[in-house]
């Protein structure tokens, strides 16, 4: 009898036990799914524009697969390279904690695939959710070589805003007629601009105002009443756009895979490298109109850019009582938003001020309050001597050059982290990356009379942690121009940015150590300054670059080398096996 008891009261225990560990084991499930994708790097015809071209494209899609994870996720990513370029993908805006061999940058982190090889990107997604994107990062590849990340929220997680109807990919593109590597290598040749896009893209399609496209046009239809998640990513080359859709207003809950407090606006300001998550309420019935989702360049340089219009249309569906009726109606009316004037910055630098962190006690900002050391770094454009052997058309043999404090990068040719890690920098890079501009201007009035840039492979070094503040201030050399910079590995706080020169003395009493926007890629205004601050707990070798393709190409570019922490997990692990030999 008293077995039986005993027994009766195992089973109520275990049962117990059961209630408890069940649901932990069901989190626990969900906490890292590793997930495997398949990338092949391949030609594919596609005609835009009334034209037909062979175009790089992954498994064939333009724009490329969708990821899809969830925060805590391992990404296995076997990518095969079956075209002749040389092929390397970036996950833009992935932390890459310890994992900064499958960061992508060529002969930053690894050297480039090359023809008929394969490389393993295996990652972690750790403490992100939102919206981010691949794509690729060499040369100018990343025309066509792009694709959407999409990070949900742990299971059982909701957002912090309105859970939405539905979840809707919009990434802005540019296209050429021409091929794209031809472009720039002839660019680099003349040592001038290189031939601008002849179209604007939403999700691959040109829309209605270009040449022959009106069958190229991205549709969203959507029903009355609901609130739609539109993940907006912008993957064009060199332009920083204005996006609207007609007579909607949107709030922006997300930025560059971090959570914001929640604002209304109709036009929404988003630069090459950032992506802007927003919620897309529709009118509560079906309206006699359809609605254009229009983007439009915000350009701030002297030089020629594209100055075209890409247009989606954004259609309410008609339910079927009011589809009897309008079997012989009109089409009804396309409205279009109106847009900034192309050179609108004080829209630019009042929407950027918008932009904040939530701050909240379950999403705190994390903002370095004291700094270890600080850089003040000047972004442009400038000039450089024709190399040997070579014929440049600017003055005297020069040509456009970039430069980060007066330094054009130059690109190595064996891998930065590969060349760190085993101890090998000698003849690949210097560690005497100037931490202030070589000589004092007035950086956003008259420029000096000497504007030739130097030219270098040089890194800055952090020591593992080091919380750093980084100025980067806007010349006019050439003309002033916005810049949007993106840093690799790394998450940082905009603290500060203003017109003019950075004022030591007077601009840091301003800065928000409060709810400042975290984010991976920033604009630096057009003659003005932006204030950054971050914490270098990620140990291995991080591009910083602008993503304005053009600038990259002609080396505003540098790197930081974070070294390796005491602790085991401060440490950068030895590369895969698989990693690619230049």
């Amino acid at each position: 009898m008293e077995s039986a008891y005993v027994c009766f009261l195992r089973a109520i225990f275990l049962l117990f036990c059961a209630f408890w560990i069940l649901p932990e084991l069901t989190l626990a499930k969900h906490t890292s799914i590793t997930r495997h994708y398949n990338f092949n790097i391949k030609l594919q015809n596609v005609t835009r524009l009334c034209q037909t071209k062979s175009i790089v494209t992954v498994n064939g899609q333009f724009p490329g697969p969708r990821i899809i994870a969830r925060e805590g996720d391992r990404l296995v990513i076997k990518v095969t390279n079956r075209v002749q370029n040389n092929v390397s993908i970036h996950w833009h805006g992935v932390r890459q904690l310890r994992s900064g061999w499958a960061d992508g940058p060529a002969y930053i982190t690894q050297c480039p695939i090359q023809t008929g090889q394969t490389y393993v990107y295996n990652f972690t997604v750790t403490g992100q959710r939102g919206t981010l994107w691949w794509h690729a990062h060499i040369s100018w590849l990343r025309a066509t070589l792009y694709g959407p990340i999409v990070i949900l929220p742990k299971r059982h997680v909701p957002y912090p805003f309105p859970q939405p109807f539905k979840e809707v990919p919009i990434i802005f593109g540019e296209w050429w007629k021409a091929d794209t590597e031809t472009v720039i290598n002839q660019a680099m040749q003349t040592g001038l601009a290189p031939n601008l896009s002849d179209a604007y893209t939403i999700n691959g399609l040109p829309g209605p105002l270009y040449n022959c496209s009106a069958k190229d046009t991205f549709k969203l239809k959507v029903k009355p009443g609901k609130t739609y998640l539109l993940r907006l990513i912008n993957a064009a080359l060199n332009d920083e756009l204005f996006f609207s859709i007609a007579n909607h207003t949107v709030t922006v809950v997300e930025a560059d895979a971090v959570y914001v407090k929640p604002f209304g606006t109709n036009i929404v300001l988003i630069t090459p490298g950032q992506t802007t998550n927003v919620l897309l309420k529709t009118k509560s019935s079906v309206p006699n109109a359809t609605f254009a989702i229009a983007a439009r360049p915000y350009a701030t340089g002297p030089a020629a850019f594209d100055n075209s219009t890409t247009i989606g249309l954004l259609e309410y569906k008609e339910t079927s009582l009011s589809n009897t009726k309008s079997k012989n109606k009109k089409l009804p009316p396309l409205l279009r938003p109106v847009l900034p004037k192309f050179n609108d910055t004080v829209f630019a630098m009042n929407f950027n001020k918008k932009v904040r962190s939530l701050a909240n006690e379950k999403f705190p900002a994390k903002v370095p309050k004291t700094v270890d050391k600080q850089f003040f770094f000047t972004v442009g454009l400038g000039i450089s001597t024709c190399p040997k052997n070579q014929a440049c058309q600017g003055p005297n043999n020069t040509r456009v050059a970039a430069a980060i404090n007066n330094v054009s990068f130059v690109m190595p040719n064996t891998a930065l982290l590969q060349a760190h890690f085993f101890n090998q920098s000698k003849g690949v890079y210097t560690t005497d990356f100037p931490a202030n501009p070589p000589f004092k201007f007035n950086y956003t009035g008259t420029p000096p009379s000497n504007i030739l840039v130097s030219s270098g492979t040089k890194v800055v070094v952090l020591p593992f942690n080091t919380s750093v503040e980084l100025i980067l201030q806007d010349t006019s050399i050439i003309a002033a121009e916005s810049h949007p910079l993106h840093l690799h590995g790394f998450n940082f706080f905009v603290v500060g940015q203003g017109n003019g020169n950075f004022d030591p003395k007077k601009d840091p009493s301003t800065f928000n150590l409060v709810d400042p926007a975290e984010r991976n890629t920033a604009g630096v205004p057009s003659g003005g300054w932006v204030a950054l601050r971050f914490v270098a707990d990620n140990p291995g070798v991080w591009f910083m670059h602008c993503h304005l393709e053009v600038h990259t190409s002609w080396g505003l570019k540098m790197a930081w080398i974070v070294q390796d922490g005491k602790l085991h997990n401060q440490k950068l692990p030895p590369p895969p096996s698989d990693l690619p030999k230049c």
